[in-house]
C-alpha cells in the first residue's frame, strides 16, 4: 500500500462487534492497515462469548478493553464502520462511513455469536479488498 489507511470500528459498548471486527481486520491485514475500535457507551469488559468465538479462530482478544470513542480518533480515520450505535455515533464531513447492520452479540448463545463473527469476517475481507484498491 502506498499509504497505510486507518479504519475505526464503532459500536455501542465496544465489547463485541467492534472488538471482533478490529481483531479480524488486524489478523487478516497484518500491519497494512491501522485499526481502532471504540464505543459510545463502553462496557466494563469484553463480551466473554466474543472472546470464546474469536479464540476458536486462534485470535486472542482477552487483553482488549472497551474504549470510549473520541472525536479526534474518528476524524483521523479514513473509514469509520458503525455497528448499531445509531445517532450516538459521531459524524465528521470528509470521513468515509459504512454502517454494518449486525445483531448485538450481548446475551446471545455461542452459535448466534459465531454467526455474527462469520458475518463480520466476510465484511472485513470485502473491506480489505476495497482498501487495497483505494490506497494500494
Amino acid at each position: 500500500m502506498n499509504r497505510k489507511p486507518t479504519v475505526m470500528f464503532v459500536c455501542l459498548h465496544n465489547a463485541g462487534r467492534s472488538q471482533m471486527a478490529a481483531a479480524l481486520l488486524t489478523h487478516l491485514a497484518g500491519d497494512g492497515i491501522e485499526v481502532r475500535s471504540a464505543g459510545t457507551e463502553p462496557a466494563d469488559q469484553i463480551n466473554p462469548a466474543a472472546v470464546a468465538v474469536m479464540a476458536e479462530l486462534g485470535i486472542d482478544i482477552t487483553a482488549q478493553v472497551p474504549k470510549v470513542v473520541t472525536p479526534d480518533a474518528v476524524e483521523a480515520s479514513d473509514v469509520v464502520i458503525t455497528m448499531g450505535c445509531g445517532d450516538t455515533c459521531p459524524y465528521f464531513p470528509g470521513v468515509s462511513y459504512r454502517d454494518w447492520e449486525l445483531d448485538d452479540p450481548a446475551d446471545q448463545p455461542l452459535d448466534t455469536v459465531r454467526a455474527i463473527r462469520d458475518d463480520i469476517a466476510e465484511r472485513v475481507r470485502a473491506l480489505i479488498a476495497e482498501l487495497v484498491r483505494r490506497f494500494g
